[in-house]
């Protein structure tokens, strides 16, 4: 397949470019090169590459800015998705978007499912929760894959952050009472890959296979352990470390549909982790 690529230069498009390039024509469209909020830059990316698919990495990502950003998060977010939405189906071809665990509200403490009802509690979640409605009514070809707590080599995220911290301070605080599911960009590239080789359109889940879900203290623990750090790590509850906005209690997603769906099972979250670490320190 020919494959257009937004926000190639992004945390995820860098690891999924070479990893479609195994067996696909992958076309990178950086940021700088396509703007999805422009309607008409949208449609001549498209129309001009004539891909048979289009992946949408861009996004905007800044959970907490987007409280306060949020035109500039729903413009990225909810309309430049239906700009690529609007293009791919003008020239009958699928799309596949990266969504968010954001966009339930927590309250459930068994996994969530494709089919379960939706409730944002932030505006990111709100703002990722518009581009999947628009996808949904605008075409029927289109993949819709949710992820969470998404590290890569590529970009800013909580794993860099941690292991940051724990060389500058003496003692980190961190959170232990919302519980979720790290996922690797390398990990979720492959599941990407897979999934558009099904050709089965539809909503799934993806993360990095957790058991039930860890908390994020349990994630900075293990890149702790894992880097030799003997800086001391100090369990606190959400309410002890406020932030703009709210984040789900609970937010584990279910990858079964996936593996059926599939035949890839997602792997133990440690594993990529460990290998992570290591390529973050080359």
């Amino acid at each position: 397949m020919k494959i257009l690529v937004t926000g190639s230069n992004g945390m995820l498009g860098q690891d999924l470019i070479p990893i479609l390039k195994e067996n696909h024509e992958a076309i990178p469209f950086p940021k700088y090169k396509l703007d999805i909020t422009k309607i008409d830059s949208a449609h001549k990316a498209v129309l001009e590459t004539n891909p048979d698919l289009v992946i949408n990495c861009a996004a905007y990502t800044n959970v907490d800015g987007a409280e306060n950003e949020t035109y500039k998060a729903f413009s990225v977010n909810g309309t430049g998705v239906q700009n690529l939405a609007l293009a791919c189906e003008e020239m009958g071809i699928p799309i596949c978007h990266i969504s968010t665990d954001y966009v339930f509200d927590g309250g459930k403490r068994t996994p969530y499912t494709p089919f379960d009802n939706t409730n944002p509690i932030n505006r990111y979640g709100e703002s990722k929760l518009a581009g999947e409605k628009y996808i949904q009514w605008i075409t029927n070809r289109f993949y819709i894959i949710r992820t969470s707590w998404l590290y890569g080599k590529g970009g800013k995220n909580f794993v860099s952050t941690i292991r940051r911290t724990l060389k500058e301070q003496s003692v980190v605080r961190v959170v232990h009472d919302q519980t979720g599911s790290p996922t690797s960009t390398v990990m979720l590239s492959h599941a990407i890959k897979s999934l558009i080789e099904t050709g089965a359109y539809g909503i799934y889940h993806y993360t990095d296979e957790t058991d039930g879900g860890i908390s994020w203290y349990d994630f900075a623990r293990a890149v702790a352990d894992y880097t030799g750090s003997d800086t001391e790590l100090v369990p606190i509850t959400t309410e002890e470390f406020p932030r703009p906005a709210k984040r789900p209690a609970y937010s584990v997603l279910d990858t079964g549909i996936f593996y059926m769906v599939t035949g890839q099972e997602p792997v133990g979250w440690k594993e990529p982790l460990k290998d992570y670490l290591k390529l973050s320190i080359a």
